[in-house]
């Protein structure tokens, strides 16, 4: 009888689900650093120490630097981040990335990622309940809503970064997406510092704002790379023999396509190399 030939590897089978629980566990910690960084500022906000402390040192240090020019620049600005304007813009963009790549991907994340960061900046300011910057010290128009967290650095954060992971994902260049994850937190970072230039916002609020913003953000992405992989992957199969190599495999190993050959009678070691042979 001739010789056969047997694939010297098994599928992959097992490859996405080590994948995704790497992925799980990265995201876990990130997410957990993330999540003690904000009760930190929280506990920061409510004993008036560690971090709070420099709320009113860096208001007045903005302060002195305000000019009429820059406050109506910042103002400008700042409407950007604003309730109105920020979920129109973020609908526009979400439409033409549907749109363009005939998906509801964009749709999906941009609405999870947008009701998940209004959801969090109510209930921390009715939670909170703290009192903004004297108007005294602040530039109009004026807030009057509570001040924690930092709804603008919350929002540009989280619908900012969602975005930005959106388009790296059609970008093959590594050039390319470092310039957009750049811009998008270089946006972010001036939002949540024009809150305090303004005087609407405490710097603990936006460093709040930042750190909650940036959590969601990577909950969101992990649930979209995780459900990604498991719809184009699936979990590895609890039934050992549906593990088997599939048929398209075995007959490429009889073609002679990267194997190891046995002749009738031979038992494969799976512990040994093809030198090393028994006869049953």
């Amino acid at each position: 009888m001739p010789a056969t030939r047997v694939p010297n590897r098994l599928p992959p089978v097992a490859r996405p689900r080590a994948l995704i629980v790497a992925l799980i566990l990265l995201e876990v910690g990130a997410i957990s650093l993330l999540a003690w960084g904000v009760a930190e500022t929280y506990e920061a906000v409510i004993r008036h120490s560690g971090l709070a402390r420099f709320d009113q040192p860096m208001l007045d240090w903005m302060i002195a630097h305000r000019t009429p020019e820059r406050n109506q620049l910042i103002t400008l600005f700042t409407t950007f981040g604003g309730p109105i304007v920020t979920p129109i813009v973020a609908a526009a963009v979400m439409i033409v990335l549907a749109w363009k790549w005939r998906s509801w991907t964009p749709v999906v994340m941009v609405l999870v990622a947008g009701a998940g960061s209004l959801a969090m900046t109510v209930i921390g300011k009715d939670y909170v309940e703290r009192v903004r910057p004297p108007h005294e010290l602040a530039v109009p128009p004026y807030e009057f809503s509570p001040s924690f967290p930092s709804g603008h650095a919350l929002n540009s954060m989280a619908l900012g970064g969602v975005i930005a992971y959106l388009i790296c994902l059609h970008l093959t260049r590594r050039l390319s997406q470092v310039l957009v994850i750049v811009v998008a937190l270089a946006y972010s970072l001036a939002m949540g510092t024009s809150r305090i230039y303004l005087g609407h916002h405490w710097l603990t609020d936006v460093v709040t704002g930042w750190l909650l913003g940036l959590l969601w953000l990577l909950m969101v992405i992990a649930g979209h790379r995780i459900g990604h992989r498991i719809v184009h992957h699936g979990p590895a199969p609890a039934d050992p023999e549906s593990s088997a190599p599939p048929q398209g495999q075995l007959d490429e190993g009889r073609r002679g396509g990267g194997g190891i050959e046995v002749a009738p009678g031979e038992v494969l070691d799976p512990g040994r190399g093809p030198g090393d042979r028994e006869r049953a």
